[in-house]
């Protein structure tokens, strides 16, 4: 049984052609991308090992190995982190399993309150797993309007795989999914990741399973909408982190003058609406 660690390598490595390192080509083979051997030679470790790690039968490879293959594969600085984190997860695989929970829903005051100075612009606390759990009202009228908020627990990656309406709101849907799936890694615990992986896998099929598997770190850019009302918009995402709730805030701004006068007459505020999930 594979590992989420060597579930990357190998991924990131069958997503590199050997002309890419200068490497000659080897003619056809049965998988693609750069053969086995050569990453082991790059990183300096036995194809042995490497075979091991990709296949789960090593666990715990030490910081230099897993610094070395971060050089061998030239992994930008968000796929060093996640290969970190990866090995980190991987290595503490325990031999006492504990049971996959839901994380807590909790925002706490003064997060709220930094929410609520955001007013009326659009703004969400969630975590990684797309749970949203406070909101302004800008949100609830941008991405609430095509469904999102309708579930008494809303979470994105659940409406981003399950709902037909996703489809429409996210004209670049599959890199919407591709990120979704990858932020399940980033979850407030392993334990979180996994229940909620479980709950999904059934009902959003191989979309789901697949991205999940897959471990390519996407690249964010502006995010598009098809808002139901009609009009196109784009919009910048930036983050503030809060490390001690697993959480963060998500601000979306205008990436473009006719985004901004839509944003102008989606969100005008009638009185204070500040909503928090619980």
């Amino acid at each position: 049984m594979g590992t989420p660690l060597g579930d990357f390598i190998r991924a990131k490595r069958d997503s590199i052609q050997p002309e890419t390192f200068g490497l000659p080509d080897h003619g056809r083979r049965r998988s693609p991308g750069l053969r086995r051997s050569d990453l082991a030679i790059r990183a300096g470790i036995s194809v042995e090992y490497l075979t091991r790690m990709e296949q789960g039968r090593d666990r715990n490879p030490s910081t230099a190995v897993v610094n070395a293959l971060a050089d061998a594969l030239s992994l930008d600085p968000a796929e060093r982190t996640h290969l970190r984190y990866l090995a980190k997860i991987t290595g503490g695989a325990c031999p006492h399993h504990v049971r996959p929970t839901p994380p807590s829903r909790e925002v706490r005051p003064a997060v709220r309150e930094t929410l609520r100075l955001l007013e009326p612009g659009i703004a969400a606390v969630t975590n990684r797993l797309g749970d949203v759990l406070a909101h302004t009202p800008g949100y609830a009228a941008v991405i609430g309007a095509a469904g999102l908020l309708d579930h008494p627990a809303p979470n994105l990656t659940r409406y981003v795989f399950t709902d037909p309406r996703a489809r429409t709101l996210f004209p670049d849907w599959d890199d919407i999914a591709d990120e979704q799936a990858f932020d399940l890694w980033l979850g407030p615990s392993v334990e979180n990741s996994e229940w909620l992986s479980t709950e999904l896998a059934p009902v959003a099929g191989p979309e789901f399973t697949r991205r999940l598997a897959n471990q390519l770190v996407p690249r964010r850019g502006p995010l598009r909408l098809h808002h139901p009302t009609g009009p196109e918009l784009r919009l910048h995402r930036e983050t503030l982190e809060f490390p001690a709730d697993a959480q963060q805030l998500l601000v979306l701004l205008p990436a473009d003058p006719e985004t901004a006068t839509h944003l102008t007459r989606l969100t005008r505020p009638a009185g204070p609406h500040l909503r928090a999930i619980s």
